[in-house]
């Protein structure tokens, strides 16, 4: 087996994430933040069964003399449904008039409309449940890695599970895609599936420790990172190409959720290589250098 010597570049792997992370933030900074779905942000759904197969950038045209933003898509197992998400409360009189729009085009009957308003209060209580999900989520493996491992491991395996976060949502921003209730599924999917990969390496790391005890940090870990890196390469190919074949192919709502997932992945399968482990590095050698 051939050792490549990663860790000589750590800094170099510390500035590519640092350098996204101050994109990301510029652009945070110029769009205002993220920008939150309906989910969050409260505003009115809108399901509109149509009955037969239509043209989706008619129905769009319509949601548009009523709020240029809203996001329109196809629903229903046959695309026979258009479902409109807009940030905005659309009152009983704006609702008439949709309805009668939508009558004029397609000849669907007031029946045919499902308006379904989500307060900002239902918004902030989700807000609050996805942060207290992702804190208990970390603090759960940062306790077992702890536990299974030493806290280096867990502190390391929480610096990169950090890193992926913020990593998505770099993306988001940029992008400026909605940020929905399926984004926060996503994030904890990726949490699970990041230390996963992380734990792998850590697991070798820990064998390598009790068969070479004088070798440096870096050497264990590198030798380690190589023996481990067929394999994580391997498993995140073959997962990046099943959800983006779900993303290419799949209706709105699972894009929604494939596209932090081949985000997450990506970032995932950098970090637990070129995050996680520099880290683990620098407490250890903070650990012995405190010993000596």
């Amino acid at each position: 087996m051939r050792i490549y010597d990663f860790m000589k570049f750590k800094k170099l792997w510390f500035s590519i994430s640092g350098i996204i992370l101050a994109i990301g933030l510029i652009f945070f900074a110029i769009n205002g933040g993220l920008n939150l779905g309906i989910d969050f942000t409260g505003g009115t759904s809108i399901q509109v069964e149509i009955g037969k197969d239509f043209d989706i950038a008619d129905a769009r045209a319509i949601v548009a003399g009523f709020d240029k933003e809203a996001v329109v898509t196809y629903a229903g197992n046959d695309s026979e449904m258009a479902l409109v998400r807009t940030k905005m409360e659309i009152s009983i009189e704006k609702q008439t008039e949709m309805i009668a729009a939508f009558q004029e085009k397609f000849g669907v009957g007031s029946e045919s409309f499902q308006f379904e308003m989500i307060g900002p209060t239902i918004g902030n209580e989700l807000k609050r449940q996805a942060i207290i999900a992702l804190l208990l989520a970390n603090l759960g493996i940062l306790l077992y890695v702890s536990i299974r491992f030493q806290w280096k491991f867990g502190l390391a395996a929480i610096a990169a599970l950090v890193h992926d976060v913020l990593m998505m949502l770099v993306v988001y921003s940029i992008l400026q895609i909605p940020v929905n209730s399926s984004f926060i599924a996503a994030i904890l999917t990726i949490v699970g599936y990041s230390i996963n990969d992380t734990i792998v390496i850590f697991d070798k790391i820990r064998e390598n420790l009790k068969l070479t005890r004088k070798v440096e940090p870096d050497e264990i870990v590198n030798k380690s990172v190589s023996s481990t890196m067929a394999r994580s390469i391997n498993t995140s190919l073959t997962t990046l190409v099943t959800i983006i074949a779900l993303y290419i192919l799949g209706v709105p709502a699972i894009r929604d959720f494939a596209l932090p997932l081949i985000v997450g992945i990506l970032s995932g399968a950098y970090s637990s290589i070129f995050i996680a482990s520099p880290v683990w590095i620098m407490l250890e050698k903070k650990v012995k250098l405190g010993q000596a």
